[in-house]
């Protein structure tokens, strides 16, 4: 039985200088979090760490009049932080999440307090944690103390995602709708980017697919598959269509065959109540889901990621703008390495040509300042509306060429000068 508190009530155990993980995607625990930013002026110095996450709003505790109270730590940074870390207030660190775990369990970052959103107890007194299995597994391991605000609007998902109730140091019963993110209906431009990456993807393969419109095309484009699976980092309202129609029945994975897989879910409420207590989905811990020695027992995994910009070597940026840091690695490198070493996997770096404003994706050189996350060594595939780059095995001079030929129109005159005065005569033979 739990015995609930108030909020204010549950977050007076915090202490100055502590450590405090916030759970993410998109079961922020809101009512718990506003709580403890209420304590702003009598608190100093708490560590604040999170991760992926989507928030309604910036944070309530990134505020000047907290700025000493509140230090943000984000370890992937999210919409409701952002502003707050560019103004310089707060911090990123750089973590693949597949391995920000170990962090967690090695004590490289002690963590005092874990505040999680969970869903109402089952008859054996359990709890889950529902969409974000990812680093809440970790961080109430490892945690002092567990506050959970129990929320009848979170489903209950299977595998690692459950915790006893008398793990809670405190509770507060809430009734807190999740974050929606809508699946996005795709453009004509993303549309293009999914049939070109759809045509590459063969019966029998394993998913792994990110949020947004372009892997919206790419679901869209699939409907005449067969026998896929998903083994994934973040699952979307996409998959649904093709779970129902078993398109997508896990039949020839290797890792839990007949299972879906994923460590994180952001969706409609419809996502939401399918995954309540379905035995087809696991929700698994975040080093599990995104180990690559893991993701590569898999056949034919097909791992689609996106970038912010890519240079004629074939370095992806996808944190980045500048030296602005604006999300985070998430697990773009465990899936293509993991799915490169897949028989007969694939990996996928899938952006349009262009930004809304016009600005090449592909350049000459990355932006000064930007970060690259996957490196030339690794790529593969890089698909825009114009076709698919195919990277691997090839000189840097025929890499700038593929690249080329797949960029915006308006820009290759002025590519292919960089790419000549860079690589001289050899890739002007190629022309």
């Amino acid at each position: 039985m739990i015995k609930y508190s108030t909020a204010d009530q549950a977050v007076s155990i915090i202490k100055s200088y502590q450590n405090v993980y916030i759970q993410g995607s998109t079961s922020i625990p809101e009512t718990l979090v506003a709580a403890l930013a209420r304590r702003g002026g009598e608190l100093k110095g708490v560590n604040l760490y999170s991760a992926f996450a989507v928030g309604r709003a910036d944070a309530p505790y990134c505020k000047e009049e907290y700025k000493e109270s509140f230090l943000v730590n984000s370890l992937f940074v999210a919409n409701n932080v952002r502003g707050w870390i560019a103004k310089g207030y707060g911090q990123s660190i750089p973590a693949f999440l597949g391995e920000i775990p170990a962090l967690f369990r090695s004590g490289i970052i002690k963590l005092d307090v874990a505040l999680i959103n969970v869903s109402k107890p089952n008859n054996e007194g359990y709890c889950s944690f529902g969409v974000s299995a990812d680093l809440a597994v970790s961080a109430v391991e490892c945690a002092d103390i567990i506050i959970a605000q129990v929320n009848d609007r979170m489903p209950y998902s299977y595998g690692d995602a459950e915790i006893h109730c008398s793990r809670f140091t405190a509770a507060v019963e809430v009734s807190e709708e999740l974050v929606e993110v809508p699946s996005t209906v795709p453009n004509e431009i993303e549309r293009a980017i999914g049939n070109n990456i759809a045509e590459l993807i063969p019966d029998g393969a394993t998913l792994q697919i990110g949020v947004g419109g372009i892997p919206n095309a790419v679901l869209d484009a699939l409907h005449s598959h067969k026998n896929l699976g998903l083994h994934t980092e973040a699952m979307t309202d996409g998959v649904l269509p093709l779970i129902e129609k078993g398109i997508i029945n896990n039949s020839l994975k290797k890792v839990l065959p007949g299972i879906s897989v994923a460590s994180l879910a952001l969706g409609s409420r419809r996502l939401y109540d399918y995954m309540d207590y379905q035995k087809e989905l696991l929700m698994k811990d975040v080093a599990w889901t995104n180990a690559p020695h893991r993701i590569m027992q898999n056949p034919k995994v097909m791992a689609v990621n996106s970038a912010i910009e890519v240079d004629l070597t074939g370095q992806i940026c996808a944190d980045s703008i500048g030296t602005m840091i604006f999300s985070g690695v998430g697990g773009q490198h465990d899936f293509m390495y993991g799915g490169s070493l897949s028989e007969g996997g694939k990996t996928f770096i899938a952006l349009p040509s262009a930004t809304g404003k016009g600005l090449s994706k592909i350049k000459a050189t990355l932006t000064d300042g930007a970060g690259v996350v996957t490196t030339r060594h690794m790529i593969q595939h890089v698909v825009t509306e114009y076709g698919v780059a195919y990277l691997q095995g090839k000189n840097l001079a025929e890499r700038a060429k593929a690249l080329i030929s797949v960029a915006h129109p308006s820009v290759r005159e002025e590519l292919e000068r960089a790419a000549a005065e860079r690589y001289g005569y050899s890739f002007l033979r190629l022309k």
